[in-house]
């Protein structure tokens, strides 16, 4: 039977909240986010209160390149002998530090202060280990789960659908203030409303954010 533990943690600047999901299946472990690097403890310490330990983190999987979902994604690679997978178009995130990288928007100042502000220094980039895209099969990593292409967000946007209607769907949608909504940053609004209609069909029961609380998918109200 899968178990879902929700992790959040504090983002910097007084930004507010970002989860990560560790789904258990009997000894296998997923991990979707990694969340920033300065909260590393609280993240660890869920780790092991779950008893998830190197060797049985089959996978990290991110839902996208923002420095709040892979700011511990090399430390735990290294730490756990865990892959690192997310969507091909964000690589560059991962890879280069830069949250802009392949999105429409951004203006030029915020795209210079954001990673002095933040801090994503070479010692969190890396190249991800598997590139996952629309249907991609998680259950060689222990869980009955598919990915699916969510993109609005960023290009590389992805979520989770487990085979219990559990959708992991990062930062497209959220549910900061008792409201289930569309994310707050939006880089392409028509391909993430496509993806919002998309969601409808797909017999989703629990939605679980990147930001604010797990909602029921007959709880979001979006019209086109």
């Amino acid at each position: 039977m899968t178990h879902i533990t929700t992790i959040t943690l504090r983002m910097p600047l007084n930004m507010g909240e970002v989860n990560c999901y560790l789904v258990q299946n009997g000894d296998n472990f997923v991990l979707i986010d990694s969340g920033f690097s300065m909260n590393r403890p609280q993240l660890e310490h869920a780790l092991e209160q779950a008893d998830c330990q190197p060797g049985n983190l089959k996978l990290l999987l991110l839902t996208h390149g923002d420095f709040d979902h892979t700011g511990n994604a090399t430390y735990l690679r290294q730490k756990y002998g865990t892959k690192i997978a997310m969507h091909r178009d964000d690589w560059g995130m991962l890879e280069q530090g830069d949250m802009f990288y392949n999105r429409k928007r951004g203006n030029p100042v915020m795209r210079w202060l954001a990673p002095r502000l933040i801090g994503f220094g070479k010692d969190k980039r890396c190249t991800p280990d598997i590139a996952v895209e629309e249907g991609y099969d998680l259950s060689p990593f222990g869980i009955e789960a598919k990915i699916l292409s969510l993109p609005g967000h960023s290009k590389g946007s992805i979520g989770v659908l487990t085979g219990d209607g559990d959708l992991f769907c990062g930062d497209l949608l959220e549910n900061t203030s008792g409201t289930p909504r569309l994310g707050s940053i939006v880089d392409d609004a028509e391909r993430m409303q496509q993806s919002v209609e998309k969601l409808k069909v797909l017999g989703i029961k629990t939605v679980y954010p990147g930001h604010g609380k797990p909602f029921e998918m007959e709880a979001l109200k979006i019209s086109p």
